[in-house]
């Protein structure tokens, strides 16, 4: 996840130059960037608080986080957002409360994962003074070198929209996106891993570039997907995710976790569904998120792969779950996920499956329907999400 440093920025300037020696040198880098900060207070000749209105919306995106702030951070978004959209190297700001800044800038940066510029860059600096600040992003590109990744990023989001049936609803759209970018995108560190550059313009990205595509993508679709940071137990550097809202009710959805192709060694790419709207108190002891910010609560389940599969077992009973197996098989289908209710349950399921080489029971139906003299057979198991891969 990105890390951000914050100075005084003249204070470094001043340092860095003097250092170098050659007073003459140093006065006309100041002067010129005092010009520019007095250009840009007479540009943007900020009213006061009380008279200054603050739109509540964008008209086009969701910004949930948005709606969290006080007026002052909202008003701080909105500058930040205007002069990010420009690619302006300072940004002059009304407040002067720096935590404030700091707390209207991450909420802009969850909200627009759009501005994947300003998501590559690895620092920022603000001069505050007595009225204003002076805020100076950090760009990952040029305006001219971002067109072609919106380009990319306008022909995903055709591709996925031309994928879809008419008149489908918020799972079919979701399911589709994470589908999409697991499918398009490798797990890899680089320049652009944390924002959805990576995902449109390279098909590489982290956990960043991952749930901020899905949001992108879905935001579009009219799906309300909010992005979430946090922390995983299966990492050390911190992971990102989303929550979706389907039917009134809230989901997990992550797709970096549900991107693990080298699962059961299949060629291509295979989405995990465990990650697609998993059981909220299953994920939730996997990752859990920043404390900043207030997030809706994951409850629900009916939306849930398995559930909506009917690959979801409340208890083991071999019959029942050979049955299963054998219908799946019966439908042509190499690969089969089933998923317990409750611990006890999938560890019984596992020890008879596996333990016990009942396995081998599938396996033999499998060639009798094949009508083959062997199958090589391959399985895996998830125990925090209590699933079950066989792949014939």
């Amino acid at each position: 996840m990105k890390r951000y440093y914050k100075g005084l920025l003249w204070f470094l300037v001043a340092v860095a130059l003097t250092c170098m020696g050659g007073c003459g040198y140093v006065k006309r880098t100041v002067e010129t960037a005092r010009e520019t900060m007095e250009a840009a207070r007479k540009r943007v000749q900020t009213p006061t608080v009380t008279e200054e209105p603050v739109a509540e919306t964008d008209g086009v995106h969701q910004e949930y986080y948005f709606k969290q702030l006080s007026l002052n951070e909202k008003r701080t978004y909105r500058q930040l957002l205007e002069g990010i959209l420009a690619f302006e190297e300072e940004i002059l700001l009304s407040d002067t409360d720096n935590d404030a800044i700091d707390k209207a800038y991450r909420a802009l940066l969850k909200d627009h994962q759009e501005l994947f510029w300003v998501h590559n860059g690895k620092t920022y600096y603000k001069t505050i003074n007595k009225s204003d600040t002076v805020f100076a992003p950090s760009y990952g590109c040029t305006q001219e070198e971002a067109a072609p990744v919106q380009t990319y990023m306008e022909q995903a989001y055709q591709q996925v929209a031309a994928s879809l049936p008419e008149g489908c609803g918020a799972y079919d759209k979701i399911r589709t996106v994470y589908d999409y970018v697991i499918g398009r995108t490798d797990y890899v560190v680089n320049e652009n891993d944390q924002n959805i550059a990576g995902v449109f313009a390279q098909g590489q990205a982290v956990c960043a570039g991952y749930a901020g595509a899905v949001q992108y993508l879905l935001e579009r679709l009219d799906v309300e997907s909010i992005y979430v940071s946090g922390e995983t137990k299966m990492s050390s550097g911190g992971h990102a995710w989303n929550i979706v809202n389907i039917d009134g009710n809230y989901y997990y959805v992550d797709a970096t976790n549900g991107d693990q192709p080298t699962l059961l060694g299949l060629e291509g790419t295979v989405p995990l569904y465990d990650y697609l709207a998993p059981f909220p108190e299953e994920y939730s002891q996997i990752c859990w998120p920043d404390e900043e910010f207030r997030l809706p609560a994951c409850t629900a389940v009916d939306y849930n792969y398995y559930m909506m599969n009917g690959s979801c077992f409340p208890n083991y009973d071999w019959d029942t779950l050979y049955g299963y197996f054998i219908s799946q098989i019966d439908q042509g289908l190499h690969l089969i996920r089933v998923k317990f209710t409750d611990a006890g349950s999938y560890q019984a399921a596992y020890t008879d499956l596996i333990g016990n080489g009942r396995i081998e029971e599938i396996a033999r139906y499998y060639m009798d329907k094949q009508g083959i003299p062997q199958v090589e057979y391959h399985y895996s198991n998830m125990d925090d999400l209590l699933t079950l891969y066989v792949l014939l």
